[in-house]
């Protein structure tokens, strides 16, 4: 459970065959503060289950040096090509074992849900979601939009950690 007073790392990501973004912030109390953000790129000349195990150690590296607490992820959502959602499924497969194997308590959200708690509008474009990310944390620029996308996901675990404290134990 995150008391007023405690400080703890938060880890978003946000998972793609080709580019996963992340962001590590730390809540202490209400207040949130910028740790880190970037991306993980696969590389193309690799098969697909090697793409997945490059993108799987890439986020391992990253949680062994900031050590979060928790992570959330952006749930699976179905586009206009089926393949490609059954690949990023995939992907969230190898992120969501990584996470686990860590042994962070992680959370799933919506990309509405997380468009919502950063922006205040479930449909917000990227430039909005990267807009907000960068005003909510103080940041001098913009960061890329895959870590955007992965310190709004953290920013929204963020919010519910709160909201939901036995869940959180």
């Amino acid at each position: 459970m995150n008391k007023s007073g405690d400080s703890s790392l938060i880890l978003g990501i946000d998972p793609g065959s080709r580019i996963t973004g992340y962001g590590v912030i730390e809540k202490q109390g209400s207040q949130v503060s910028f740790v880190a953000c970037g991306v993980i790129r696969s590389t193309p000349a690799l098969s697909f289950p090697e793409r997945i195990k490059e993108i799987h150690d890439g986020l391992c590296r990253v949680i062994e040096k900031h050590q979060p607490r928790y992570a959330s992820i952006e749930d699976v959502f179905m586009g206009k090509n089926a393949r490609s959602a059954l690949k990023l499924g995939q992907a969230r497969g190898g992120l969501i074992i990584a996470a686990m194997n860590h042994g962070l308590i992680l959370r799933e959200y919506s990309p509405r849900l997380v468009k919502q708690s950063v922006a205040g509008y479930g449909q917000a474009s990227k430039a909005q979601v990267q807009h907000m990310v960068r005003v909510l944390l103080s940041l001098s620029a913009s960061p890329s939009e895959d870590a955007a996308d992965g310190l709004a996901l953290a920013l929204c675990l963020a919010t519910h950690l709160d909201n939901e404290p036995d869940s959180f134990t």
